[in-house]
């Protein structure tokens, strides 16, 4: 049976907020559309041919209440029925076939209208089987109208439970609860069914049977009291028992709750794929990620014959836990091989890479000597000088997922998955760009050295992005940073009159001189390797003294570089040059 939608009303209070009331319409739109797709199939049913028909078909069906909404019935079109009513039609034009057959051999007339007839039943029952499978379709189509306008409504629930309750759902998880009881509690009130009545009348009927039953209750209740007056340890004993009884089963059935909800959440919270499919699925997006590095470190000589090659480049790498969410969300219990055409996708939209050629017209001078009087002389020439610009931008993996057409549900539960890390807290090792953020270190500099001018302007801007958590690709304050983005935003930025454009560690590390550790001061830039996998430099950070850099970890933050990690992963130190 396939409910009518159900017309939620709010208040002008309520309206006044721009996202209730946002959801209240898209839930309105649901709605006529689903009562639109309703009424047609009302329409078609409601032709009565006589009163005892219109009567009762109004018999079967049932009225519920949702607050000031009603809802009514429409009943899904019976297959039984439909095969029923055709069967009988089949057994009865068989019988008349069959009569007709005893003489269609004598009789050509006879042989001619037995075929007709049988074209003629041929389309009918063609016709028949049409209009059925269209009344099956509006029903569906009807049904799925419904379920969208009750999610509608869910939403505006929703949205009206936050302007109510601003200070809830401070996380993604505790909002998954908070929706998923309204969900619960709006699907019990359309599912919730007037049963005053019925109860009325049961209770009148009762009172009849009480009358009658009165004597003979007195007469077992003095039966009863001398029973137990001869067998009250024995009754006693199975109490007890039967006490214990109730208790035990409360218990398992509270569990057995408990453990279908726990479950739920824990499913709802978690990477459900294995762990083989899942690492591999990573690495095969890591390989991908391999051949677009090896392609970019390539470009000069597959891209040969440039006077200059000029590159903006992002770092390329991606959160694996975002990977996994997102692969968790679309696919749950996922395989590495189902999921490599996703992959390619994700691929193309995170990176694009282009390569521009730039064509400059330049003077020089050239000089040249007379062989016969050794005369030199100089003249200036026009030449091209041509250039290759290397640019490759990472929107960022979670950018590339926060736009692919996820749903509300879906994204909520995608930020779940992240924020529990799937329940799989160790599964990517030690991976530093898959740890979530958590609070910044602070630091106070000491004043001499901020007696630096180019430090200390340096500090000045590096300082007002504490905090800011790492995204790959990220390269300014309304994308947030990676490593290269914030150092290389710092270096423009700083006042300091440097102009390095957006380059990786790597790239940075070209535009530096390499000095000795021993020679290294404030404002000189630290690199690391192997802090993932691509060759040269990974990480960049600028170096504060005292053993302490600011850099773009997760998130932003001043770090000491001598822990056993840094340690590990230093490569060198830089000082940029004027």
């Amino acid at each position: 049976m396939a409910k009518r939608p159900t017309r939620l009303r709010f208040t002008e209070d309520d309206l006044a907020d721009s996202h209730v009331k946002k959801a209240a319409d898209r839930a309105d739109k649901a709605v006529d559309r689903a009562e639109k797709a309703a009424d047609k199939l009302a329409s078609k049913k409601a032709k009565p041919k006589l009163k005892l028909e219109t009567d009762a078909a109004g018999s079967r069906k049932a009225k519920l209440r949702f607050e000031k909404a009603e809802f009514t019935e429409i009943e899904r079109p019976s297959v039984a029925k439909h095969m029923a009513s055709r069967g009988a039609a089949v057994t009865l034009t068989s019988k008349a076939h069959r009569a007709v057959s005893e003489y269609e051999d004598d009789n050509i007339g006879v042989q001619a209208v037995q075929e007709t007839t049988k074209a003629v039943e041929s389309t009918v029952y063609t016709v028949d089987h049409a209009v059925y499978s269209h009344k099956l379709k509006a029903y569906d189509k009807a049904e799925k109208l419904v379920e969208k306008s009750d999610k509608a409504n869910v939403n505006a629930l929703y949205e009206k439970f936050k302007k109510d309750n601003p200070d809830a759902g401070s996380n993604p998880f505790s909002r998954w609860q908070q929706k998923r009881a309204i969900k619960k509690e709006y699907a019990a009130a359309k599912a919730g069914k007037n049963t005053a009545s019925t109860t009325a009348s049961a209770s009148k009927g009762a009172g009849k049977a009480t009358g009658k039953a009165a004597q003979g209750a007195k007469n077992i209740t003095e039966r009863v009291t001398e029973f137990c007056t001869t067998h009250s340890k024995t009754i006693l004993f199975v109490l007890i028992a039967g006490l214990l009884f109730m208790i035990l089963s409360g218990m398992f059935s509270s569990c057995s709750a408990m453990f279908q909800g726990g479950t739920q959440i824990i499913l709802g919270t978690s990477f459900t794929a294995k762990e083989e499919d899942i690492i591999g699925a990573d690495n095969d997006y890591k390989a991908l990620e391999a051949a677009l590095r090896n392609k970019i470190n390539n470009i000069e000589r597959t891209h040969s014959g440039y006077d200059e090659y000029r590159y903006d480049l992002d770092e390329i790498n991606h959160n694996p836990y975002e990977l996994a969410a997102y692969l968790t969300v679309k696919f749950e219990d996922y395989t590495r091989d189902e999921v490599q055409a996703t992959l390619q996708w994700l691929f193309e939209q995170q990176y694009e890479l282009t390569l521009t050629e730039v064509v400059e017209i330049r003077t020089r001078t050239t000089s040249s000597t007379d062989p016969e009087t050794g005369e030199t002389t100089t003249e200036e020439e026009d030449y091209e000088y041509y250039i290759l610009n290397v640019k490759l931008r990472n929107k960022g993996l979670n950018s590339v997922i926060s736009n692919s057409g996820l749903s509300e549900d879906d994204m909520e539960r995608y930020r779940i998955l992240l924020q529990t890390r799937g329940n799989r807290p160790d599964i990517f090792g030690n991976d530093i760009y898959a740890t979530p953020g958590g609070e910044y270190t602070d630091y106070d500099i000491p004043g001499e050295a901020l007696t630096d001018t180019r430090f200390a302007n340096m500090i000045r801007e590096a300082e007002k992005y504490l905090g800011y958590p790492y995204v790959w690709g990220g390269s300014s304050p309304s994308t947030s940073f990676d490593c290269s983005g914030f150092v290389s935003y710092v270096i423009n930025h700083c006042g300091n009159g440097w102009s390095v454009g957006r380059l990786t560690a790597n790239g940075l590390m070209g535009v530096c001189d390499i000095i000795p550790k021993s020679s290294a001061k404030p404002g000189d830039l630290i690199f690391f390797q192997g802090t993932y996998d691509t060759s040269g430099a990974s990480h960049v950070g600028i170096y504060v003294g005292n053993g302490m850099m600011i850099h773009c970890g997760n998130p932003i933050s001043y770090a000491s570089i001598e822990s056993n990690y840094w340690q590990q992963h230093f490569y060198c130190f830089g000082r940029i040059r004027n």
